[in-house]
């Protein structure tokens, strides 16, 4: 985890880098969880917030929504665009909405990066009364085989980037996430009381498709070139010993709340 609010941000914005890999590899959000928040909200107009490559902002344009994304790496904001996204560069907490409103505000495995409180009073200022703040993420769940597995060659190849793979609980393991969230929606004090949903889903990755994500994971890529390709040796391993692929459990959580007023 980042130590600094400098390497906070370094790696945040470190993702650009391989836009292309990021949005091919990156896991996509379950149909019912786009359809849940589409069902909640009070219209179709969407504001995606750091919509990074626009992995879900396409999900709600797919519902029929109009979709409007804020993203603060230029790359990112490039390459959503040429997926036929509108997008604007900025970070969500200083962009000028213009005096435009939306019925939903959404963020898809971002809003850590987000101060908890301005992004909050920031999303009620663009949202209509009884609009819906949405953040959700991806919370991975692997069996303990693969845990395990995982965890070994982390500590074999990058022993000092704490991953320690049975710790990965699903949504247990994003509680502190949720509630800092919750509680940056509560003292925006423009919100009716957060409420968490929760979506399970799984994936098969087979070897390539599992180690080509890694270097999208955060920390990994200001990771030096041989230090890298030591871990992907050691996790591609591991796979193999699983017999070249194996399933990953998630559960996505989401944390959302009503605009009041």
């Amino acid at each position: 985890m980042p130590t600094s609010p400098g390497e906070h941000r370094e790696i945040a914005e470190s993702y650009g880098s391989d836009a292309e890999r990021y949005d091919r590899t990156r896991p996509r959000y379950p149909d019912t969880l786009v359809d849940r928040i589409v069902a909640e909200s009070p219209g179709r107009d969407i504001l995606d917030v750091a919509t990074g490559t626009g992995i879900a902002g396409l999900a709600f344009r797919a519902r029929g929504c109009r979709v409007l994304g804020v993203e603060p790496d230029a790359r990112m904001a490039a390459f959503a665009r040429r997926k036929g996204l509108d997008v604007e560069v900025a970070r969500f907490e200083e962009w000028d909405p213009a005096g435009r409103y939306f019925d939903t505000v959404v963020a898809g495995t971002v809003w850590h990066w987000v101060d908890p409180v301005a992004g909050a009073a920031q999303a009620a200022r663009v949202l209509r009364p009884e609009g819906r703040l949405a953040l959700f993420w991806n919370a991975f769940q692997p069996a303990n085989d693969v845990a395990r597995a995982f965890t070994e060659a982390y500590a074999r190849a990058v022993p000092d980037l704490p991953m320690d793979w049975r710790r990965m609980t699903g949504p247990d393991a994003y509680e502190g996430v949720c509630a800092t969230a919750a509680d940056g929606i509560r003292k925006a004090s423009a919100f009716g009381e957060p409420e968490q949903w929760r979506f399970e889903w799984d994936r098969v990755y087979t070897r390539g498709q599992w180690l080509d994500q890694v270097p999208t994971f955060g920390g990994h890529g200001q990771l030096p070139a041989e230090r890298l390709d030591a871990l992907l040796d050691g996790l591609g391993d591991a796979v193999d010993a699983m017999g070249g692929s194996f399933s990953m459990h998630y559960t996505a959580v989401v944390v959302t709340a009503v605009r009041t007023g």
